[in-house]
């Protein structure tokens, strides 16, 4: 992003690593020492931070107020995808301190923010955004207006919902190509013939048939806006099967793994006699069951918080299957799913 604003702009840069620099400062933009030193030489401020957290961090690690300090008579964008109750707080600091604001959260990868395809999203003053569009265009391909401050970041989080959708299923359909023997190549072109195709699926089945892995965006990154999908829809009340069904499935594995452990000391007991263990047999039993817990915590991390409700779901779904099935855990279906279908 500010290589290609810096085809059109003289840019002030600042990066915690400043090793990141590098390229900015060959291609012509200033590096600074501090974030206030960026508001201090420049009309509009671009902030791509990775979480709100990460934003306000570098705000309050400022000597005297310095950032906020600087940035009245300036216009401060920030990019990043942050909760909708960040951005009305960073706005009101920003404005507060006399500065201005626009929320414009951008939809691409690395590819088009290289390319400077990336679609932006702007809230806030309609005004405002409309002054920043020369600015922004040396980035973007469109910069649409959704309305006040939180509608683009509503608008981000849809828009992933169906980025999430539409990989899961290019993914899952080129699996079930391979495993059914076909030619992935003429599947390749098919999908690309069809109406279904897009230029998004394009490239991402170009890449699965060319083995290219590439990783486009930081794995923490694509977690992180899953988790504001989450948490955005649990705001209003709205059901997204598909991105419950993985933290779900993996507790479902765990609690599998659980009892995998305990039937499998109940056999050795039964082996061996609790007779001739004694006082032992307590002992090895409470052990065994803190090696357990503690290898399901480790290996599968979300099985730390369960609800009472998922996990008696869970055991009455494996009492419903026979014992020797117990373990596979492709028989755990999703019961949030189940229910969703339901409703």
């Amino acid at each position: 992003m500010a290589l290609n604003l810096r085809r059109q702009f003289p840019v002030t840069v600042w990066n915690r690593n400043g090793a990141k620099c590098t390229p900015l400062i060959e291609a012509g933009a200033k590096a600074t020492k501090t974030p206030s030193e960026v508001v201090e030489k420049s009309d509009v401020i671009f902030t791509m931070l990775f979480d709100g957290k990460a934003i306000q961090s570098m705000i309050d690690n400022e000597p005297d107020n310095g950032f906020m300090r600087a940035i009245r008579g300036k216009t401060l964008i920030n990019t990043s995808s942050v909760p909708v109750a960040f951005s009305h707080k960073l706005a009101q600091q920003v404005q507060g301190a006399g500065g201005k604001f626009v929320e414009m959260p951008v939809s691409g990868s690395k590819g088009p923010a290289e390319q400077g395809q990336l679609v932006g999203m702007m809230a806030g003053d309609p005004e405002v955004a409309e002054q920043i569009r020369p600015v922004v265009e040396p980035i973007t391909t469109a910069a649409i207006y959704c309305g006040p401050i939180g509608s683009g970041l509503k608008a981000k989080y849809s828009i992933n919902l169906f980025l999430v959708s539409v990989t899961t299923g290019l993914a899952e359909s080129v699996n079930l190509a391979r495993a059914q023997g076909l030619d992935l190549d003429a599947f390749g072109q098919v999908l690309n013939s069809c109406p279904l195709a897009s230029a998004y699926s394009k490239i991402k089945i170009a890449k699965i048939l060319n083995g290219d892995w590439t990783p486009q965006a930081a794995i923490k990154d694509c977690y992180n806006s899953t988790e504001l999908i989450k948490s955005a829809a649990q705001g209003v009340q709205v059901q997204t099967p598909l991105i419950q069904i993985l933290p779900f499935h993996i507790r479902a594995k765990g609690i599998a793994l659980l009892i995998g452990g305990t039937s499998f000391f109940s056999q050795f007991v039964k082996l061996v006699g609790p007779k001739k263990l004694g006082w032992r047999y307590h002992i090895v039993y409470c052990i065994w069951h803190c090696v357990v817990l503690t290898t399901v915590f480790f290996v599968f991390p979300e099985t730390k918080s369960p609800s009472l409700e998922e996990i008696s779901e869970v055991f009455e779904k494996l009492s419903e299957s026979p014992s020797e099935k117990m373990f596979e855990t492709t028989n755990i279906e999703c019961v949030e799913h189940q229910r969703s279908e339901k409703e």
